[in-house]
């Protein structure tokens, strides 16, 4: 047998053994296997992922899922093709991500300056619409007044607007969605 599957036979053995003594709690031996794991994963990542400059990100992502799924491997089965499967399927989650993530950026080299000119709006009328969405507010119910506080002035999520006011979820979609229509037409005759 040659030299290079010697080695890979005893770090086959030595990742299983690690595995096993961190899924009965050695956190030692876990510390030891994923500092084992974390140069091998990298080559693997840049092998896969060439010239990508968070190679380090989906190798951290790797042993997060590695963390997460722990316990399901199975002590009887190689440890290679589990470890394997879950850094491919990481680095196809990576791959799928940036594709998404650059279909909706666009690069440019150099950014365009701001400057107050025509298209800007003076201070006079950043008040005014200030004013016009007060009075459009004003006019709301108290239940849909408070709904589009919580969530479009302070930021809640539905489900921490729904805690604060004990209000179903749909029943404050409903109540965002009439009061945006109803300030909509009041902005409409102010303006």
């Amino acid at each position: 047998m040659s030299e290079l599957s010697d080695t890979s036979n005893d770090r086959e053995s030595r990742w299983r053994a690690l595995m096993a003594s961190a899924q009965d709690g050695d956190h030692a031996a876990y510390g030891e296997l994923l500092s084992d794991l974390f140069p091998v994963l990298l080559r693997f990542v840049v092998r896969k992922w060439p010239n990508a400059h968070d190679t380090e990100d989906v190798v951290q992502e790797i042993l997060v899922s590695i963390h997460t799924v722990r316990q399901t491997y199975d002590r009887r089965r190689p440890f290679t093709p589990w470890l394997m499967t879950i850094a491919a399927r990481r680095v196809a989650d990576a791959a799928r991500s940036r594709y998404a993530r650059g279909a909706n950026e666009t690069t440019v080299d150099v950014l365009p300056e701001t400057f107050d000119g025509d298209g800007a709006k003076s201070e006079q009328e950043t008040r005014d619409d200030r004013e016009a969405l007060r009075r459009a507010m004003a006019i709301l119910p108290a239940s849909q007044r408070q709904a589009i506080e919580l969530i479009k002035i302070q930021g809640l999520s539905l489900d921490e607007a729904s805690q604060v006011t004990g209000k179903s979820v749909g029943a404050l979609k409903v109540g965002i969605h009439r009061a945006i229509k109803a300030m909509r037409q009041a902005l409409e005759r102010i303006g």
